[in-house]
């Protein structure tokens, strides 16, 4: 933390309340099963947070589900479930309505509701009058209240509707904490408004209000604004803080937990989960990505995998003299992460030797300086390192003097037969394509020559097949190791079929991931240089059964 003066307003904690489970499950790409919302909220839990909002138990029969089933399955240490509804519908009855029923047969004792704050709002999106707008907000608290449930109150599209008609949002936020809502939630529904409008909307509410409420924030991303507008509030006195894993959901998404938490903690001192757990920020974060099956923001503060990258030589030369300190703004292990050396032709020897380091791999100054210079060569033809750390980790071993002594190659060849499979009587441009690719191999293993043949869906998975047949029965690891992915890119060339072509493989034993690349005008040559690079790394690194 800094030594300026702490703003008055600026709290000493904030409670931590997690809507990926509802508001992030509307981002694009994310579609949750209960088992994935059990999974995910166990590691809100593991992280810290104070409130985990699980859905909306009304809305579909997936979150009802839900709900029967956390009562059973989920054993909360550190955060409390919350059930998310909206207010009665206008002129409606709360003893009858189905959305408040569902919130308090949901089996849990908080319920967050939300309800308009804007009187344009009201009047045009409902189509009925301010006061009913108002009754509606206090009624439905009344009901949950005498329901036994402690209640939340969002106050939807609060900051737009605060700057068109003041006193109508105020009106509204008394309403229910009159009827006893102990958390009133300051919305940006929109994710129109900026910093300097929220830091001064929350001050003049919280002055309205004094200390008889808690305030709370809850921002979308669509300005880019939402974690400072999240800070902006906490600065004026909001201790609630409303947010998601990795900032998903809906358009732009709401503010990134991941960031907001570690801006509070680490800049100014606001205590936002319990001691030991902000280290635990990016497994949390990576976890998550995994569940709701997207792939990690690596530049992401604090918990991307770039976020303590380091590229340039200027930045590496000063790391290899200080240490972090000289280009990181905080100790990355504080969340979780770590310092990345990232090797290539904007680097230097100080660079490599480093990022050697890393890998546990000691390079003299010699070889550290051959090494770049036939990086910078390697890359001129298309190699990239960065995102292909295996295979760098291969060649710095190389420059060590070191042959990988598993396998040795004599030859391969690739056949891909295409052909139309064709239903009687039809068209030959109706026929359905069958296309049969088969890899025959020549590798040595030690003094045994061995010819293997794969069948497979192209011709890295021919080849993958092929050398697996043989290499397994010397280095049964390699059952645990596969290919996750495989990219092509056309990196130069006067046409398509005759550039030169970078081939990255993803592969993974199950516990490690690791990254290998090939270049060459032959896709299928570059593919193998990367295939093979990814078994060596495999049979290194991955540990036999025993």
């Amino acid at each position: 933390m800094s030594g300026d003066p702490r703003p008055d307003a600026l709290p000493d904690a904030v409670d931590i309340f997690d809507t990926t489970l509802r508001d992030g499950a509307q981002f694009e790409g994310i579609s949750l099963t209960v088992e994935d919302k059990l999974r995910v909220a166990e590691q809100l839990d593991w992280l810290g947070v104070r409130w985990i909002e699980g859905g909306y138990p009304q809305a579909n029969p997936r979150d009802a589900e839900f709900f029967r089933r956390a009562a059973d399955e989920l054993r909360l240490e550190t955060a409390t479930l919350v059930a998310f509804g909206s207010t009665r519908k206008p002129h409606g009855k709360v003893d009858v309505d189905p959305t408040l029923e569902a919130l308090v047969s949901s089996g849990v004792s908080t319920s967050c509701i939300v309800g308009k704050s804007s009187a344009f709002h009201v009047t045009e999106a409902l189509g009925t009058t301010l006061d009913e707008g108002v009754a509606m907000v206090s009624d439905s608290v009344r009901f949950l209240r005498r329901a036994g449930h402690r209640v939340f109150f969002d106050a939807e599209h609060f900051f737009d509707g605060y700057k068109l008609d003041p006193e109508y949002a105020l009106r509204v936020l008394e309403a229910a904490a009159t009827e006893g809502a102990e958390v009133l939630v300051l919305c940006d529904t929109n994710g129109g408004s900026l910093p300097h409008e929220v830091q001064r909307i929350v001050a003049e509410v919280r002055s309205y209000f004094g200390d008889d409420v808690q305030l709370g924030i809850h921002t979308q991303n669509d300005t880019g604004c939402a974690v400072a507008n999240s800070i902006a509030a906490v600065l004026s006195g909001a201790t609630h803080v409303q947010g998601t894993v990795n900032g998903y959901g809906e358009r732009t998404g709401n503010a990134n937990l991941m960031t907001v938490i570690p801006d509070l903690e680490l800049k100014l001192g606001v205590t936002c989960l319990p001691e030991g757990r902000l280290e635990r920020l990016t497994a949390v974060s990576r976890h998550v990505a995994e569940l709701v099956n997207l792939p990690p923001n690596s530049a992401d503060p604090y918990v991307g995998a770039s976020a303590f990258a380091h590229k340039g030589g200027l930045h590496t030369s000063a790391l290899g003299k200080v240490g972090g300190v000289s280009y990181e703004h905080v100790d990355p292990a504080l969340v979780g992460n770590s310092t990345r050396i990232l090797v290539s032709d904007l680097g230097g020897r100080t660079g490599m030797a480093l990022k050697a380091r890393e890998l546990g791999i000691e390079l003299d100054e010699r070889a550290a300086a051959e090494l770049t210079e036939r990086l910078k060569r390697l890359e001129a033809e298309g190699y990239q390192f960065e995102a292909a750390d295996a295979s760098l980790e291969l060649l710095m071993r190389e420059a060590t003097g070191w042959t990988q002594p598993f396998f040795r190659l004599e030859g391969y060849r690739v056949t891909t037969y295409h052909r139309n499979a064709l239903r009687s009587g039809a068209p030959i441009e109706d026929g359905e394509a069958i296309i049969d690719t088969e890899a025959s191999v020549k590798i040595w293993v030690g003094d045994t020559r061995s010819v293997a043949i794969g069948e497979g869906n192209g011709p890295v998975n021919a080849l993958d097949q092929a050398l697996r047949s043989v290499l397994s029965e010397h280095y049964p690891q390699l059952r645990r190791v596969h290919l996750t992915d495989f990219k092509v890119r056309v990196i130069e060339g006067s046409g398509d079929t005759g550039a030169v072509v970078r081939v990255l493989i993803d592969s993974t034993d199950g516990d490690r991931t690791w990254s290998t690349v090939g270049v060459d005008t032959n896709v299928i040559e570059a593919s193998w240089q990367a295939l093979v690079d990814s078994l060596v790394y495999g049979i290194l690194h991955t540990p036999e059964e025993g």
